[in-house]
């Protein structure tokens, strides 16, 4: 309990000086750390295989130009050099542009006496923009002419190289992470005068599991805060009820959203698989209607002498 005290304190702190974020956005972000937090790879001590999607706003602007995610990672930990791997990709298109990131993450492990393992990750990788717009200028403007207007960019494709840096720290019962994205601040150059930067993002994100009295139940709550240098900060905390270590439904909520969630994490050959859907209820007056987000996840340990059917921890089912 005193370590749930900590993680809320931490939290409440971070609140008073964070701003904003950009980045995709995950409702169910236990599973996306490896996008954000190069730290957290290898942190559930298997070769672990995830894929995320998301549909924004379903039926804004009549299903055009809104927000669509697709994450996939992997990641594996090296146990011998006390070490952890990954790849995270991910694809997220909005409006006319579409980005594509690709990290690839390393992270030392270390063992913090009792409390749990530390690990230091360092992600680097590229970003790709490309743009294909449709420009529409007023005639108004032009002697009732319509014309092109050269300070606006057009088809662009552009690639630079990125980082992301993050720590993270598991217990038995317990998780919690620091991460920052974007942290050299590339410049994206159009063929115009137009210049896109992608901002550095600052993540802090933890989870607790409660056992209850009852072993066949147990309380998992998580939070996450993303923010940017620009805007105010995004909070989330996510509450869910377990019930045998396999079946789980909860509630998350957010200054914009509610958002029921449901998941299962069931044996599968010589691991386990895991799923998980929700669905945001949005709170603000944008005209459209929710979105949609499922989970996919299958985890399985090469070492011997070890359970299959169970995470040793439930703290990311």
């Amino acid at each position: 309990m005193k370590k749930l005290i900590l993680i809320i304190i931490f939290f409440g702190i971070a609140t008073s000086y964070m701003f904003a974020q950009a980045d995709a956005h995950f409702s169910l972000f236990e599973y996306s750390q490896n996008i954000v937090n190069p730290g957290a790879a290898g942190a559930n001590d298997a070769f672990c295989f995830t894929t995320s999607h998301r549909q924004q706003w379903v039926g804004y602007g009549g299903g055009e130009g809104r927000p669509i995610s697709t994450l996939f990672s992997f990641d594996m930990p090296l146990n011998a050099i006390k070490s952890g791997l990954g790849i995270a990709v991910l694809q997220d298109k909005l409006g006319f542009q579409s980005d594509i990131q690709l990290k690839l993450n390393y992270a030392y492990r270390l063992k913090v006496g009792d409390v749990g393992i530390l690990g230091i990750g360092l992600g680097l990788g590229m970003v790709n923009r490309s743009i294909n717009p449709e420009w529409e200028t007023s005639a108004s403007f032009n002697n009732g002419q319509v014309y092109d207007d050269p300070a606006l960019p057009h088809m662009e494709n552009i690639t630079v190289f990125d980082m992301n840096f993050g720590i993270t720290l598991y217990g038995k019962d317990f998780w919690a992470g620091l991460s920052s994205t974007h942290l050299t601040g590339p410049k994206m150059t159009y063929n115009v005068e137009a210049v896109s930067r992608l901002v550095q993002h600052i993540y802090l994100m933890g989870g607790y599991t409660l056992h209850l009295p009852n072993p066949s139940f147990d309380i998992i709550a998580s939070g996450m805060l993303q923010t940017d240098r620009f805007s105010k900060a995004e909070f989330q905390i996510n509450a869910k009820f377990m019930y045998e270590k396999k079946f789980w439904a909860g509630i998350s909520g957010r200054l914009d959203a509610i958002v029921p969630m449901v998941g299962v994490h069931l044996p599968l050959g010589p691991g386990a698989i895991s799923f998980a859907y929700c669905y945001d209820i949005k709170l603000n007056k944008i005209g459209a209607s929710g979105s949609h987000e499922l989970m996919a996840r299958y985890c399985f340990n090469l070492e011997r002498n070890n359970t299959p059917t169970r995470e040793k921890t439930v703290r990311r089912l």
